[in-house]
């Protein structure tokens, strides 16, 4: 059994981190900011915000991997960054491996790029997908002693396309999945199995990998 910590706990991928974690019987520790409406039983939950040091170290004492699913919405527009920035400084030292969810525009369209984001990307999404690949170069200019990995979701992932868990998915490595009719799909459940898998079987040391059907 491993402590897991997952900051944005009660999101769309937080939230189904943090149901994977449990089912699978480990202990979890979900952290927002907010009182969750539909809190996960057997999860403890944690008000608390990443973005004050120090806030969260009697969450992250004792962590086996903290897990940022830290959406850049709302309040946290323009945030998540010095968010993870406060988080990578909080576990210098430790032996915790950090996770972090990211979006589908930094995953690229073909070994050697270019990036999903580089082509005909939708204005709307265009930040939120800038953070994610901000979000990598940040951990990718870390110290080597930092244990971390990055998840890219499909490129279609959320709560108005769910799906199910099959408890399948491919890993793509660099690449963005698409199926044999070229959609790219994950449901948040079967995502959170990718993320849980990495936890408990780590391939991804220090690297990213994308998910999806």
């Amino acid at each position: 059994m491993a402590r897991i910590v997952v900051l944005g706990g009660t999101g769309y991928a937080g939230r189904h981190i943090v149901a994977e974690a449990v089912n699978r019987g480990h202990e979890v520790i979900a952290v927002s900011r907010s009182t969750p409406s539909d809190a996960v039983q057997g999860a403890s939950y944690v008000q608390g915000s990443a973005l004050e040091k120090g806030s969260l170290a009697s969450a992250f004492d004792g962590a086996d991997a903290v897990v940022s699913a830290l959406s850049p919405r709302g309040d946290m527009t323009d945030r998540v960054l010095d968010a993870l920035r406060v988080v990578i400084a909080e576990l210098d030292g430790a032996r915790t491996r950090l996770g972090v969810v990211g979006g589908a525009g930094g995953s690229l369209v073909a070994p050697g790029g270019p990036r999903l984001f580089d082509l005909d990307f939708p204005e709307e999404y265009k930040h939120e997908a800038q953070v994610g690949i901000d979000s990598l170069a940040l951990l990718e200019s870390t110290d080597e002693s930092l244990d971390w990995f990055f998840v890219h979701p499909a490129e279609v992932f959320g709560p108005w396309a769910e799906g199910e868990r099959t408890g399948h998915y491919r890993d793509g490595g660099d690449v963005i999945v698409r199926d044999d009719e070229g959609k790219s799909f994950i449901s948040g459940a079967d995502f959170a199995v990718a993320v849980v898998d990495e936890i408990e079987r780590p391939a991804h040391r220090r690297a990213r990998f994308t998910v999806g059907y």
